[in-house]
């Protein structure tokens, strides 16, 4: 028999974030910087990520000029910087579950605003190539219509006040630092959907979770999913394959079991795309058939790890240096 868990709060209406939160936006941003700061002899590696995310587009600008000591001025940086960006809205990938939580939401006549740090024309722009999003908020706020942007909490304050909600019954969705900071600031309850993999460092959210996938809109008064079996949740499958290569040898200290890592090799943009957790599946070893798989897909912040890794916790003992695929 499953246990019910508490309400945490009764709230009315959601607020979320965009870049980073319903957008994988950061991936289209590094490659766009990789190639900018090249021209100026410049290699991006991607350290200044945390300091960027969730900031305000001059905020961001500034933190790059001066931590790669690029010889233009932050007014400059934007005026070429920003249309290569444009040209690559239509690229931008939907974050796992953004879509099936605003079907799920506008279908519950939920109120939804969208409350960013980019400026309202941007927004709007990376959400048309999305279908249905345009209508499915009642309210679209950006960081050029209020004085001052996340961390600030003017930008939730003012999306209430259209919603003609109250603060303390709107519930915020973010995936940055600043915006979490806001939402609490606003005296909303806060969602945290982490970017960086540090999630230790959200400890002002109300709860932190991996992905929209994980949300569980019952738990603040909202109307439940209904497509979890038993504790699990079906996904569209998508597949991965390569080596299986000698790991860190930590896992199987800790655990007391073999396991096995997946070369993550090729494979970055594609594991940024899909949330961490536990997969079930499909595995298929060269030579040895098909087998059962459970699957541990993260950065694991036990080993403080940087990049997510690929590790099988019941395939070690007959894996050697076969390929497999995954099929969660």
């Amino acid at each position: 028999m499953s246990i019910a868990k508490p309400l945490k709060k009764l709230v009315s209406a959601v607020i979320l974030d965009l870049d980073g939160t319903l957008l994988h936006t950061d991936g289209i941003v590094s490659d766009v910087l990789k190639a900018f700061v090249v021209k100026y002899g410049k290699q991006w590696d991607g350290r200044e990520t945390q300091k960027i995310l969730g900031r305000t587009p001059l905020e961001a600008a500034a933190a790059v000029v001066e931590d790669y000591e690029l010889p233009c001025s932050t007014d400059d940086f934007l005026t070429q910087f920003t249309p290569l960006l444009y040209d690559q809205w239509c690229k931008i990938k939907v974050l796992p579950g953004a879509n099936r939580l605003i079907k799920h939401l506008s279908g519950h006549n939920v109120p939804m605003a969208l409350a960013s740090n980019s400026p309202r024309e941007n927004i709007e722009s990376k959400i048309s190539y999305q279908q249905g999003w345009m209508g499915s908020f009642s309210v679209i706020i950006g960081g050029d219509e209020v004085r001052t942007g996340k961390p600030s909490p003017e930008i939730f304050l003012e999306a209430a006040k259209r919603l003609n909600v109250k603060p303390s019954s709107c519930l915020v969705i973010e995936d940055s630092l600043p915006g979490v900071t806001a939402g609490k600031a606003a005296g909303m309850e806060v969602v945290a959907v982490p970017s960086i993999p540090k999630s230790h460092l959200y400890t002002e959210a109300d709860e932190v979770i991996n992905s929209l996938l994980d949300l569980q809109p019952e738990l603040w008064g909202l109307p439940p999913f209904e497509d979890w079996m038993e504790g699990a949740l079906p996904i569209e499958p998508w597949h991965i394959g390569g080596p299986v290569v000698k790991g860190f040898g930590r896992g199987s200290k800790v655990l007391g079991i073999p396991t096995a890592n997946l070369s993550t090799k090729g494979y970055s943009a594609l594991l940024s795309e899909h949330p961490s957790g536990v997969y079930f599946g499909w595995a298929g070893l060269s030579s040895q058939g098909l087998y059962k798989m459970v699957m541990s897909i993260g950065w694991n912040p036990y080993f403080n790890n940087t990049e997510k890794t690929i590790v099988s916790l019941t395939l070690a003992q007959v894996m050697t240096n076969a390929c497999l695929n995954l099929f969660p």
